[in-house]
């Protein structure tokens, strides 16, 4: 079987299907597999082309007449965090966090099925199993990995599970795949702070991005996205530039 690469990728097009982000429309996908042994450098060539990963598929949004969806990443080296954003540093600092291997575990799947019924109840990803789970997390043809956050604990306890996420490592940044956290600490703003972890984390390694996936600037479930500046939008046949959020 001949392996994927980027001069030999098939690409294909999804049926239209009701966008979650932008009411009355209808969106389509541009995907193609990632497997063998260049799976990891067509990930980071189709990223740079604002694709996203999703278990053994990257894709992108090829919506007929919209082009809302914007590929966006944090300038790590650059960011400077303002005061509401320390403030939510500083409030989670008691928690632990640790790198792991991306392989899942039931307290891992407890705290995931938790977070989808208070936060997509009703939505498709409620119906999945442990099994589906394990598939989402572990099916990755990337270098990919957990990072596990954590309560205090004591020296034979490792502090209650409140915030995962899973986390591609390119070679130019961190790519924040999925994540997810405990609803009965929304006080904490934990999705905004794993953010700021990542920021953090990359630095450390000499990473220049953070990578957050898609941003649409007039959906409410995206506005988040923006506090973090400086962030650089992917438009197509241009590449890269800074987003301009002064009227966000």
């Amino acid at each position: 079987m001949t392996e994927h690469s980027p001069e030999t990728a098939q690409f294909f097009l999804t049926a239209a299907m009701p966008c979650p982000y932008l009411p009355e429309r209808q969106e389509r996908k541009l995907f193609t597999h990632l497997n063998g042994r260049r799976a990891s450098a067509l990930h980071r060539l189709l990223t740079d082309h604002g694709f996203r990963r999703s278990q053994n598929l990257i894709y992108r949004p090829a919506c007929e007449g919209c082009s809302a969806c914007q590929s966006v990443r944090i300038v790590a080296e650059e960011f400077e965090a303002g005061a509401s954003l320390r403030r939510n540093a500083r409030r989670n600092s008691d928690l632990r966090s640790e790198e792991t291997m991306a392989r899942v575990t039931e307290e891992q799947y407890g705290l995931f099925h938790k977070y989808l019924e208070a936060r997509h109840a009703g939505g498709g990803m409620t119906q999945m199993t442990y099994s589906d789970y394990e598939y989402m997390v572990e099916d990755t043809p990337v270098r990919s990995m957990l990072v596990e956050y954590r309560a205090a604990g004591t020296e034979n306890d490792r502090g209650e599970l409140v915030a995962v996420a899973l986390t591609d490592v390119m070679t130019d940044g961190l790519s924040m795949v999925y994540s997810f956290f405990d609803p009965d600490l929304a006080e904490r703003g934990l999705g905004t702070f794993m953010i700021l972890d990542h920021i953090e984390r990359a630095r450390r390694a000499g990473l220049a991005y953070v990578y957050l996936g898609y941003w649409v600037k007039n959906s409410p479930k995206m506005a988040y996205k923006a506090r973090f500046r400086p962030l650089e939008v992917q438009q197509e046949a241009v590449g890269w530039l800074r987003l301009d959020l002064s009227s966000t």
